[in-house]
């Protein structure tokens, strides 16, 4: 054969494999994805990248195997930021106000202590490894960041043992803290990583999130490639210093010396003492309908607007519009579930006089349900959005089923037959080049943290049965595959908090301890799981050696976890009145008053006395049905106008999306819709090119300023003097309490009590 000849023919076979890349890429048929468009994936396809145009802005489609990643440096930073973050998060868990070192925090600073370690730490080598190899390198921030964040904030499992010690008086031994933190956190790990072949490899599972991180890696490390387009103008570098300062400045203003900002209910200050106006437009116990905040803080509350695709924050936003603006009114105003005697929106529970529910009235002296107390009491009334929210979360949990079936059905069979290699996407084809997690990892990490859990049940008293924490589990680990699908494709997670609380409330009557076991397990083993995935995606995008990221992962878990605990028994036995309403330091632990709570209402009350036939609640149970009938006629309607609008209803996306509510408000919804309009559908429209060099890196500028600017003000103005600087000045002026000073910031209901409300049997 000619050198010509055989130079068409490997043209010929090229040209063949792209083709086959591209249709592979394109299948609509086995998933209909609404984040790709043909001719931009054609565009992505054609220079050898990723099909999506938002992964190509923020990710490089080269990689350099050469590049040290697993180095004593990376390892030996990982672990003081695993140490560090985790420790300091736990100590101001418990206090209120708190601040959290987040994990864009501690990705910004872990790059300065990189090249500080670069520049004076001698080139010597210790029993043949190097403790400076050079510049401080990408790969090995991605790992220290990694480390530092896998478990930055406070275990879930912490809460268990902490309303352990404060409601029921039982102190467990370290041994059993450890291994049930240990099992809750890590044994979502192994399920995630048998997973990852769904989650993590197939292109179309872009975790929108760490788009952000990725470009502020390649930012901070001044990374050049194709995707970030050839737009001139200030460079990324110098685009995030301008930015980061500005936030970090700004936030001063909304944070501290004007929290107006902040809480902008300009309608409300023209009418304060009209109810019904302050609970449409009211930010703190209204429906949000002043639409303007200036705080980044609340813009973000629910995740950056910057990242997450425009049609899922449209889904999220017509959920909100639906059943918070015109549901929850007419509900309201009619005095549904006597609603009108409550605040629109509230994060707490309240009894028939209209005040907050007193669980103690309704114990015995072993923190059982004392039935004679309870139905001289008063039955559990929700404020309306609160009692909405627990509908919308019954309707996503069969939502994200029967959508799954409906929709993901032959992607899931795809994938799980598809090897590494053969995904159409070059960043998966560049990973494969790199050994492997053998899948017996995870199995044995599985087996190992089961045991731990089975031992924390039978050796000590928890009356928590083990046929319960297998089912606990079974239930995440039939969730994992639909719910990470829709997170990685629309940065959206469906909860399964409350559809735990309801099953064990419901099976394992009357044991709180046993409750809040159920529903860590079963809720945060499918959180840890999808936040495994995501860090193996992130890993992906930025090519860290697979079994050098497991390893960073669990050990960095490992000691987080550890240290979390260590924190929490010193601050229980070394400082006085912990937990108390009345502790002078603010030690007053609101996460486990709301965490105890929950454990007596659902575990103690029990749902079958607030959702079965007869009881207030009960029509709330009909959610489950609207939840499975919903994607039906979604995908029957997407299969009879197959390119029109359709496609991109998501109907676990609408449920779910607004289940941050409570704690989070209305504003935190209708500001991050406005500002991911301007930014995700008409900057990336109209200037496509600003919006691919310049989106993420604003993101993750404005998120690293608010985070930093917390931190300098919570230890400089706030924590000090216990927080009395300022106090009779600054914090007093009108721009700091015209907002408290409404219906809205009072929580007035719209009718007052005379006497009690409520039924007259329960």
């Amino acid at each position: 054969m000619s050198v010509y000849e055989e130079r068409n023919s490997l043209g010929s076979t090229e040209k063949g494999k792209q083709t086959e890349i591209l249709n592979a890429a394109l299948l609509v048929e086995d998933f209909d994805d609404p984040n790709i468009n043909k001719e931009e994936a054609l565009a992505g396809m054609i220079e050898d990248d990723s099909p999506y145009p938002e992964v190509r802005s923020a990710v490089a489609n080269t990689d350099d195997a050469s590049i040290p990643c697993g180095t004593f440096r990376a390892w030996v930073m990982g672990i003081i930021w695993a140490i560090v973050v985790p420790g300091l998060n736990q100590f101001f868990f418990f206090r209120y106000p708190s601040v959290t070192v987040s994990n864009n925090v501690a990705q910004l600073l872990s790059f300065p202590m990189g090249q500080l370690w670069a520049k004076i730490v001698p080139n010597w080598r210790i029993c043949g490894i190097s403790i400076n190899p050079g510049p401080f390198t990408i790969k090995e921030h991605v790992l220290v960041t990694i480390m530092a964040t896998v478990g930055y904030q406070s275990a879930y499992a912490t809460d268990v043992v902490a309303v352990q010690r404060v409601y029921y008086n039982q102190i467990f031994n370290f041994g059993y803290q450890w291994m049930m933190v240990m099992s809750t956190q890590m044994i979502g790990f192994a399920l995630g990583g048998v997973m990852r072949r769904f989650l993590v490899d197939p292109p179309s599972m872009i975790w929108p999130m760490n788009l952000v991180n990725c470009a502020l890696f390649n930012t901070l490390h001044a990374q050049i490639y194709a995707g970030m387009g050839t737009r001139g103008g200030l460079s990324r570098g110098r685009f995030f210093t301008y930015v980061w300062f500005g936030g970090l400045c700004w936030y001063f203003f909304p944070g501290y010396l004007f929290q107006a900002l902040s809480y902008f209910t300009w309608v409300c200050w023209i009418a304060p003492d009209n109810v019904a106006v302050n609970q449409l437009f009211g930010y703190e116990s209204g429906l949000g309908m002043s639409l303007i905040t200036f705080d980044w803080a609340q813009i973000t509350y629910i995740g950056s607007p910057l990242a997450t695709p425009w049609w899922a924050e449209a889904n999220v936003i017509a959920g909100f519009i639906v059943f918070f603006w015109i549901v929850a009114p007419i509900i309201h105003f009619t005095n549904t579930w006597y609603a009108a005697y409550m605040p629109m929106q509230s994060r707490t529970s309240y009894d028939n006089t209209g005040t907050t529910y007193n669980v103690t009235r309704i114990l015995t002296p072993t923190n059982q349900l004392n039935l004679t107390a309870y139905e001289n009491y008063s039955p559990l009334f929700l404020s309306t959005t609160f009692a909405l929210s627990y509908g919308l979360s019954f309707a996503s949990i069969t939502a994200t089923i029967v959508h799954a079936i409906l929709f993901f059905r032959k992607q899931i069979w795809t994938q799980a037959r598809r090897a590494l290699h053969e995904q159409p996407d070059i960043h998966a084809r560049l990973m494969s080049k790199y050994r492997q997690v053998p899948e017996w990892w995870y199995m044995c990490i599985f087996v190992v943290m089961f045991v731990f859990g089975i031992v924390c049940i039978e050796i000590w008293p928890t009356d928590f049965p083990v046929w319960g924490f297998v089912l606990a589990l079974v239930i995440a680990y039939l969730y994992i595959i639909p719910i990470g699908m829709i997170q990685a494709i629309t940065n959206q997670q469906v909860g399964l908090n409350v559809i735990t609380e309801l099953i064990v409330g419901y099976a394992i009557p009357g044991r709180p301890l046993a409750m809040m076991m159920f529903k860590t397990w079963g809720y945060i083993t499918m959180y840890q799981a999808l936040q495994f995935a995501s860090d193996f995606k992130l890993g992906h995008y930025m090519k860290i050696p697979p079994r050098t990221m497991f390893a960073c992962q669990v050990i960095a878990s490992i000691i987080s976890g550890t240290v979390q605990l260590g924190v929490q028994s010193w601050m229980f036995t070394n400082i006085p009145d912990m937990c108390s309403p009345t502790q002078k330091n603010g030690f007053i632990c609101p996460s486990t008053q709301v965490f105890g709570t929950a454990s007596i209402v659902w575990g103690v009350i029990g749902p079958q006395r607030q959702f079965s036939s007869g009881q207030v609640y009960y029509h709330l149970v009909w959610f489950f049905l609207l939840g499975a009938i919903c994607p039906v006629i979604a995908w029957l309607a997407q299969k009879r106008w197959p390119n029109s609008w359709i496609r991109y209803l998501n109907f676990p996306v609408i449920f779910s999306g607004t289940g941050y509510i409570p704690p989070a408000s209305a504003v935190n919804y209708v500001t991050w819709g406005i500002v991911g309009f301007i930014f995700q559908y008409v900057i990336r429209r109209r200037n496509f090119s600003w919006w691919t060099k310049y989106n993420y890196v604003l993101s993750a500028a404005l998120d690293t300023g608010l985070a930093c600017s917390i931190i300098l003000i919570f230890f400089c103005l706030q924590y000090p003097q216990n927080g009395t600087i300022g106090a009779n000045n600054v914090l007093t002026w009108w721009g700091n309490t015209v907002f408290t000073k409404t219906a809205d910031g009072l929580s007035t209901p719209l009718r007052t009590v005379n006497g009690t409300f409520g039924p007259s049997t329960w």
